[in-house]
């Protein structure tokens, strides 16, 4: 009765197992995982065809310091002899795609938030965090905690112009209330096989703004022939990863669910019923009606056209069609980076680079750059921007002062064109259809003693500072203008700590404080630095009524508590309200033996922390345990 995704993993959901992926993708965090694994003690990579390293996020940064230290990436690559790609070759995601890195039926994770895109090609893409990337590297495997499984049906044909990118608006927009949060999604349905190869990467990739851990497509027809082509590619660039005779190997023995196969809750979506949506702004889970907001002529200032989501062969050549013989409004910006050097070879090669060239387009080289507002082009205070990109949070993309709304390719030239959000064509305004098919009752919290093993508190207590904020995003927590600096210092990280949701939370927030926020804390990017900020900064723990599990395992990882508790946080929403950014509440003790916290004359109860976390905060977080092990 296993899932696909089970069977892939090896384990069932809620389980704890041990993964040895077959790749681990790095990026410019390379340079940091590359200081866990020398601080845990290692020497040489376990297996260096299992790391592969692909420089992309801040590659139009020419500093001294920034060229310095993807010269020693590049120098411990071929010390230890693993794949690297240099900057300009493309966006990792890209890269291990087209490369022949991901294959149907093999896990591939990647030390980034957007390794769900990997399930477009059948195979299991999930996030780890840098410890987890250090441990691959020293010991060639990880512990992981197999997800809940969510089935999504996808119904019928969609309408022409139709996307990848409406139809996961769609899904986001639809079920926003953590339907699929923690999950690992199945595709399935008839639908499946209207949506093209391009459509699936953007589908699986914005899994991640959903909330989902992984989202897989089925290997079928459309995949297989993918997979012939990108096999015959691979023979003529002389780096066969798998051959058209290793795609039919596969094919003759593809995972695919039991008819019994279990799952936590399924949905389904008529895709007859989608038209284009945006996203926004400063929240992906917000959806508007492309005819409605067309109304109001909302003037954008920068439109973007790149990432890891949508900057393929068939997004260029749809936003090449919109342009073709126009030209870009006054007082817009246009930028344009493919996600790969190929991609933009054969955009040149089709002459799609030169409409977009003719109609205004700004080009920036092949990599992430905007989309996590490093490079040119971000957004300035009081602008507007529409992307296509994968997260338009505030300040993610530049100013927080900005609003960035996400759509399509189409849509997104179509904008820059007109100087404001629109659509290319016109669009009946429907509204999509979905609905919850099945959903299982969650599982009541043991109300028994908790062991407490040597070494771990009995209790924290603390002043409260409520976030009342769902959603609670790594951009916010922790910067991306601060993400990629490696010689910054623990105060410099404490005091950055929530800045970029509340400037005045460093003022407010003292040692001993703890935290508590709403649902899904943690989305969005998988930086580490968002747990560690706060360790850093001297709060003890986060509460809040959900997390995000990148998050979560970023925390537990690096030795930092977090507490699931939805009754303590609805709680406070009544008592303390959402009038502020930082709200200051009274002491709370939260009781480990118990596991409950206690407020005033209130008690609420959470789930237990098991021996795995208690063990992994007591000694420190991930790296010691892997250095016992070395």
């Amino acid at each position: 009765m296993p899932t696909i995704i089970e069977k892939i993993a090896g384990g069932s959901a809620g389980e704890f197992i041990r993964i040895s992926p077959k790749h681990i993708m790095t990026h410019d965090n390379t340079s940091a995982v590359m200081g866990k694994f020398n601080s845990i003690g290692a020497k040489k990579i376990h297996n260096p065809k299992q790391p592969v390293f692909a420089i992309d996020h801040d590659i139009q940064n020419k500093s001294e310091s920034n060229l310095g230290k993807y010269a020693k990436i590049e120098k411990f690559a071929a010390d230890q002899g693993v794949d690297f790609y240099p900057a300009g070759t493309g966006i990792s995601h890209q890269v291990m795609i087209e490369r022949g890195y991901v294959t149907p039926g093999s896990m591939v994770v990647g030390s980034d938030s957007h390794s769900n895109i990997y399930g477009a090609l059948g195979a299991l893409g999930t996030p780890v965090v840098r410890t987890d990337a250090a441990s691959i590297w020293a010991i060639g495997e990880t512990w992981w905690q197999v997800p809940k499984q969510a089935r999504v049906w996808l119904r019928g044909k969609p309408l022409p112009g139709v996307v990848g990118k409406d139809v996961i608006i769609a899904l986001c927009g639809l079920f926003n209330n953590d339907e699929v949060l923690n999950h690992a999604i199945e595709f399935a349905g008839d639908g499946v096989a209207y949506l093209s190869m391009e459509d699936r990467m953007t589908i699986s990739n914005m899994t991640t703004e959903w909330g989902a851990l992984a989202g897989v497509f089925p290997f079928d027809e459309t995949l297989r022939g993918w997979l012939t082509d990108r096999a015959e590619w691979l023979q003529v660039r002389r780096t066969p990863r798998y051959t058209p005779e290793d795609v039919q190997e596969w094919w003759s023995n593809k995972h695919e669910s039991d008819d019994d196969s279990v799952y936590s809750i399924e949905l389904e979506l008529d895709l007859a019923t989608v038209i284009p949506h945006v996203s926004g702004p400063d929240h992906v889970k917000v959806m508007r009606a492309l005819p409605e907001i067309e109304q109001e002529k909302m003037k954008v200032n920068k439109a973007y056209l790149l990432s890891c989501t949508n900057a393929r062969i068939e997004d260029l050549v749809a936003a090449s069609e919109v342009v073709e013989g126009k030209h870009i409004a006054d007082g817009v910006d246009f930028y344009v980076a493919a996600a790969s050097e190929t991609i933009q070879e054969q955009a040149e090669q089709l002459g799609v680079w030169q409409k977009l060239e003719s109609a205004g387009a700004t080009f920036l080289p092949p990599g992430c750059g905007t989309c996590i507002g490093l490079g040119e082009g971000t957004l300035e205070d009081g602008e507007i921007g529409i992307s296509a990109t994968n997260r338009n949070f505030k300040g993610r993309m530049g100013s927080r002062e900005a609003k960035a709304y996400l759509a399509s390719p189409a849509v997104v030239a179509a904008s820059a064109v007109n100087g404001y959000i629109s659509a290319p064509t016109t669009y009946e305004d429907i509204a999509p259809t979905g609905k919850v098919l099945t959903k299982t009752i969650p599982n009541v919290v043991s109300t028994g003693g908790v062991e407490i093993i040597d070494g771990f508190p009995k209790q924290v207590n603390g002043r409260v500072l409520w976030l009342p904020m769902d959603n609670m995003n790594t951009d916010g927590i922790y910067s991306g203008e601060m993400t990629y600096k490696d010689d910054v210092t623990e105060q410099e990280m404490g005091d950055a700590a929530m800045c970029n949701y509340d400037p005045d939370f460093k003022d407010i927030a003292t040692e001993g404080d703890i935290v508590v926020s709403g649902l899904n804390f943690g989305t969005g990017s998988s930086r580490e630095q968002a747990a560690t900020c706060l360790k850093v900064r001297g709060i003890p723990c986060v509460i809040a009524s959900s997390f995000s599990e990148t998050y979560k395992r970023n925390a537990i990882n690096n030795g930092f508590l977090v507490i699931d508790c939805p009754d303590f946080v609805n709680h406070l929403r009544v008592t303390l309200g959402s009038d502020g950014l930082t709200i200051v509440g009274g002491e709370i003790i939260i009781d480990f033996t118990t596991a409950t916290i206690k407020s005033g004359g209130n008690e609420f109860q959470f789930a237990p922390l098991g021996p795995v976390p208690q063990e992994v905060i007591v000694a420190g977080g991930a790296e010691a345990v892997v250095a016992q092990k070395l």
